[in-house]
């Protein structure tokens, strides 16, 4: 599995996301916030991304399920890359704020309910009380993450490859 990367970005680096012609080019723009990184901020969910996703939604790793806005903490927002190989979701301020407010009021408890809804099958082997501790605490990460970002009015893309 692939590690999964939070950025929070200004507007014009999201414009230009969103103005890429292709996928090559987002890889690109994505490729350049990586290694330059000056003046955003991340948060590396490791690869907790996909038990987080499955624990804020029905337990399952899709694009359209669960409810908004804790089913785009992770894989919500407008998708700028085609494709199974590699995923980069953009979410504008105005949903950046609404998954701040909605991740600030999961606690423990709740995630660990709807950690215990994934389908292990559909899943895999890893499924368990240590994975539940490390999805926590990357979770925790995001929480403090959404709120610094809401906070100074950034874009947010999360991107994931292999």
């Amino acid at each position: 599995m692939s590690l999964g990367v939070h950025f929070a970005i200004d507007a014009e680096t999201a414009d230009r996301l969103l103005a890429a012609a292709d996928d090559d080019e987002v890889a690109a723009l994505v490729e350049e916030i990586e290694e330059e990184g000056i003046g955003v901020g991340h948060c590396d969910t490791d690869k907790a991304w996909d038990a987080i996703h499955r624990s804020l939604t029905d337990g399952y790793l899709g694009y359209d399920n669960g409810s908004y806005p804790l089913n785009a903490v992770i894989l919500g927002g407008v998708q700028l890359h085609e494709g199974d190989d590699y995923i980069v979701s953009l979410l504008t301020p105005d949903r950046v704020r609404d998954v701040a407010d909605a991740v600030a009021d999961v606690g423990r408890e709740a995630l660990k309910a709807g950690y215990d809804c994934i389908d292990i099958e559909d899943y895999g082997p890893n499924f368990g009380h240590e994975d539940f501790a490390y999805t926590w605490a990357n979770f925790t990460d995001l929480v403090v993450f959404f709120r610094q970002a809401a906070d100074a009015g950034r874009h947010v893309i999360f991107t994931v490859g292999q």
